[in-house]
């Protein structure tokens, strides 16, 4: 039986209550809140009132129509809030139009709770066609030439992934799949491509701002009347060359500052890596009118320079390390701390990683405090200890990875030659038949040496977050170009820090007067990204991030 929706037959009264709602109330008499509305006016102009008399609808009983059954491969689905018709439409892999042909009456829009029809998928297709693209939404007045622009797509490759492309032209709010290794410059959020925070594109004008800098070049150690030791000394990476590269990568920052509009004076002071040298430079320093101070780079020396007395006022910004530095009301961690990042991947892993999966935990002894995390998470894993040589059997591996299930492997340890045991071992385990994608909470520099294949990172998809990505661009290309033309050599990852957290710091005072702009949201640059967040105790930390994945010979960035 079913209540029909033409003219009521009788209408009821009803006393308003005191706490009583109009969800309640159509709940109550088995009408909407839109018929309520209807017959009673003064709702919609005052509220509802306690005692307020109300007019309830009653409307005639008819039969319900007999259920249509669905055609095959084919399901009900309960509209979610928030949730569009496009991104139904790529979760599902069909078209916009071919969801609205399933269900005439979303063509004017969804609502929530409202029931349509959908393709039957499972939660693996899902997954697989939600990995397999990212979107973009088409701006007012783009053509095919400024998406190539924008995107390195061609028009044949974009009709080829949206068939009616031919038909339907570019339109203004359309939403097109776009290959994942065409991005462009741009960021992916909510699954949306979208434009990356360019504090650089702000107009400036008769800006002056003050910066300083603590860097341990230890001038006061290195002998100049030997070329032949201070040669030698300078090829290797030392506190010396990280500083003078830090300094090489800020004086740019500062050049294409000014290129902007902005006059930046910077003062540069060797802290010689000395806690007394850092205390006498604070003392005899003039700090008025300085904004920001920049460094020192040792943790431990930028925890005792951040409580000077000279300093406790000023912004100071720790600029190297991913080691956690004191939190303090002017204190900023630019690189996102290790711990952050393995909570946003864990969090990552929560996304992706279920019972209807296969999932192996291999972790050494050093991480067997936060592989209890995920035990706790996931009780249905395997865990996988390293044998005292430091490796793993083959024949346990073969044994707990499945052909019938995608197999999730997470990975924890920090041991070089471990590491490059179980990539290989798992890498010879994939197949036609075999699926194995392989994570990590804690990505450290030993994935770069020579005895990690990248072709064995590409074939397992290896995925893990980072603070820093570098991307060849026009941008990192600029850069490269200027670096040897005013200095001679190619620039280090520390002169690229160094270029981005200055220029970020820049650019943040010269657009609101403070680093910490909650507005403004993740700002990028040639190889970091800046998101700065409220410390859990005091000052703030960079919550910036890169979720990546090995494809092939690549490193791409993918959906969060």
């Amino acid at each position: 039986m079913a209540f029909g929706q033409n003219e009521p037959e009788r209408f009821l009264t009803h006393k308003v209550k005191k706490k009583e709602s109009l969800y309640g109330l159509a709940r109550k008499y088995n009408i909407t809140i839109e018929q309520i509305n209807e017959f009673n006016p003064v709702v919609q102009k005052i509220g509802l009132k306690k005692r307020m008399q109300l007019k309830i609808p009653v409307y005639p009983v008819v039969e319900a129509p007999k259920a249509v059954p669905l055609k095959e491969g084919l399901v009900k689905y309960l509209v979610l809030p928030k949730e569009t018709k496009w991104r139904l439409a790529y979760r599902y892999g069909i078209t916009i139009q071919e969801l609205e042909s399933l269900n005439p009456q979303i063509k004017d829009g969804l609502k929530v709770g409202q029931e349509i029809v959908i393709p039957k998928r499972t939660v693996e297709e899902i997954k697989a066609l939600e990995e397999s693209f990212n979107y973009y939404k088409v701006k007012p007045k783009e053509g095919f030439y400024r998406l190539e622009k924008k995107l390195g797509v061609t028009e044949a490759d974009l009709i080829e992934l949206n068939p009616t492309l031919p038909i339907t032209g570019l339109q203004e709010g359309m939403i097109l799949k776009i290959s994942p290794q065409n991005t462009g410059d741009l960021k992916i959020e909510d699954d949306l491509l979208i434009e990356k925070v360019r504090l650089e594109d702000s107009t400036f004008s008769d800006i002056s701002i003050k910066i300083a800098s603590f860097l341990p070049f230890k001038s006061a150690s290195i002998e100049f009347d030997s070329i032949e030791k201070t040669t030698a000394l300078l090829k290797k990476r030392n506190l010396h060359t990280i500083a003078l590269d830090f300094y090489m990568g800020m004086a740019l920052a500062v050049e294409k500052a000014d290129s902007l509009g902005i006059a930046v004076e910077l003062n540069v002071m060797d802290s010689q890596n000395k806690k007394e040298k850092i205390q006498e430079l604070a003392d005899a320093t003039d700090w008025s009118g300085v904004q920001t101070v920049i460094g020192p780079l040792i943790p431990s020396n930028f925890d005792f320079a951040a409580q000077l007395p000279a300093l406790s006022d000023l912004a100071m910004v720790a600029p190297l390390s991913s080691k956690a530095v004191q939190q303090r009301e002017n204190v900023y961690q630019s690189v996102s701390p290790l711990a952050s990042i393995r909570d946003k991947m864990v969090a990552y892993l929560s996304q992706i990683i279920d019972t209807t999966q296969n999932v192996v935990i291999i972790a050494d002894t050093l991480n067997a405090a936060f592989v209890k995390r995920l035990e706790e998470k996931y009780p249905f894993a395997h865990r996988v200890r390293p044998e005292a040589g430091g490796f793993v059997m083959p024949d346990l591996i073969d044994s707990l990875l499945i052909d019938s299930l995608p197999n999730k492997v997470v990975y924890e340890s920090q041991d070089l030659n471990l590491t490059a045991n179980v990539i290989s071992l798992l890498n010879s385990q994939v197949s036609k038949e075999r699926d194995v994608q392989l994570f990590t909470t804690l990505r450290t520099p030993i994935y770069e040496n020579d005895n990690i294949s990248r072709k064995h990172l590409g074939n397992l998809r290896f995925t893990y977050l980072n603070g820093n990505h570098p991307i060849e661009g026009a941008r990192r290309a600029a850069f490269k170009k200027t670096y040897q033309e005013r200095f001679g050599d190619f620039p280090s990852k520390d002169a690229f820090r160094a270029y981005d957290v200055t220029l970020d710091a820049i650019l943040r005072l010269a657009y609101q007067e403070r680093i910490y702009i909650p507005t403004i949201g993740e700002t990028d640059y040639i190889e970091n990204r800046f998101n700065y967040a409220e410390a859990p105790q005091a000052g703030y930390q960079n919550v910036g991030f890169y979720l990546l994945q090995h494809q092939g010979y690549e490193i791409v960035e993918i959906k969060k």
